[in-house]
């Protein structure tokens, strides 16, 4: 290694600390509340997801040995395909190794030169990123802003061969939801290809957990489904889901996301199977869930804080500076209570927060260390 590459890396990462925006990987291993995770009903422990994926390992190994394109396909995806299909109600589908990847491949590859992709200005970074690496035109519409996105279809009407809407059903960030019936709407009225990433949304709403456009009962409406298996499905991976069977074909053709990596284990396969099977159950957990959600932003606002009345597992807490976010999270931490500090480039400057992520095994008692923290913070 040269002398001057590792000083131009050595200055890169001093500006990161003095700004407050230095990461680096730590092992939380004494916290007795986790408020940090995606996983919304701690599926990851459950023994019939545990089951499925020590059966899928005795059935075909460790690993899948191969991309998909020559031998990785087992029969243990092709048996997770098939339930994801019918569970999201789509005709045609496929796997990823990551949800990023499978963002990164939708955006990279579908768009084409004479088309315009408008997307949510908070769309998640795998996104955001493709878009700049892609063919098509791109502009970014007010986040959740449906009257916004109105005006420039309109004003875009008949220039582009094909325009892309791109949204996120509950924002990872801020756990706010577009309004998909409005968003259907104007769709019948200026027709776009819909891609939506039920990333966050999958296992907490709808009546199966299918999604939120399970839940506002939109599914068919919806061109390029996206979502992964990570989350409440307890495992690693992702899918689309669509209603065009070129649209699948063309991914995996072209897509280098999807053709040159070793596929999916069967461990992941047969976990997210297992894992849809238990989400379908969960209609009361869903309930108790998203009550919560919102009794806990209630608690906050009575605290002083601002929220909202959402009901999305997925809280923030917005307090602005970085240095500040980074104390509370290390008091809060200091009494065993785990949450994510959130800051710049992830979330715009000035809006630095801890990212509460509530789940199914969290009771309204077992907060209370967590708001005696906070009101310790304000008094301090």
């Amino acid at each position: 290694m040269t002398p001057l590459f590792e000083q131009r890396l050595k200055t890169k990462l001093t500006r990161l600390q003095e700004e407050n925006l230095f990461r680096e990987m730590r092992l939380f291993k004494n916290c007795t509340l986790n408020l940090s995770g995606n996983d919304y009903f701690q599926l990851r422990l459950h023994p019939e997801v545990q089951k499925g994926a020590s059966l899928a390992i005795e059935k075909y190994g460790t690993g899948s040995g191969a991309s998909p394109l020559l031998s990785g396909f087992l029969p243990c995806h092709q048996d997770l395909l098939d339930k994801l299909l019918k569970w999201k109600h789509k005709p045609f589908g496929m796997l990823f190794n990551t949800g990023f990847l499978a963002n990164q491949a939708i955006i990279k590859h579908l768009p084409g030169k004479k088309d315009l992709v408008l997307a949510d200005r908070l769309i998640h970074h795998s996104i955001a990123q493709a878009l700049s690496q892609g063919q098509a035109r791109f502009k970014r519409y007010d986040h959740i802003d449906l009257d916004h996105l109105e005006e420039l279809l309109i004003k875009h009407q008949g220039k582009y061969e094909t325009v892309f809407v791109v949204t996120e059903s509950v924002f990872s960030m801020d756990g706010d939801c577009p309004d998909l019936n409005h968003l259907m709407d104007i769709k019948r009225k200026n027709p776009f290809v819909l891609i939506l990433d039920e990333a966050h949304g999958t296992g907490v709403y709808g009546k199966t957990g299918g999604g939120l456009a399970e839940e506002k009962n939109v599914l068919k409406e919806v061109d390029i489904l996206v979502g992964t298996l990570g989350k409440s499905l307890a495992s690693a991976g992702a899918y689309v889901l669509a209603e065009s069977e070129a649209v699948i074909q063309t991914l995996t053709n072209i897509a280098g996301e999807y053709i040159y990596s070793t596929f999916l284990t069967p461990a992941q396969a047969g976990a997210a199977s297992s894992a849809i099977d238990v989400v379908l159950e969960l209609s009361s957990q869903r309930e108790s869930l998203r009550n919560l959600s919102k009794n806990f932003r209630r608690r906050l606002e009575e605290s002083g804080w601002e929220s909202n009345e959402l009901d999305s597992p997925i809280v923030p807490i917005v307090i602005g500076d970085e240095n500040e976010t980074l104390q509370l999270r290390d008091l809060l931490l200091e009494n065993g209570i785990l949450v994510g500090a959130v800051r710049p480039p992830t979330v715009p400057r000035g809006t630095s927060r801890l990212r509460v992520s509530l789940h199914s095994d969290v009771t309204e008692s077992q907060l209370e260390p967590f708001f005696n923290v906070l009101e310790q913070w304000k008094n301090r």
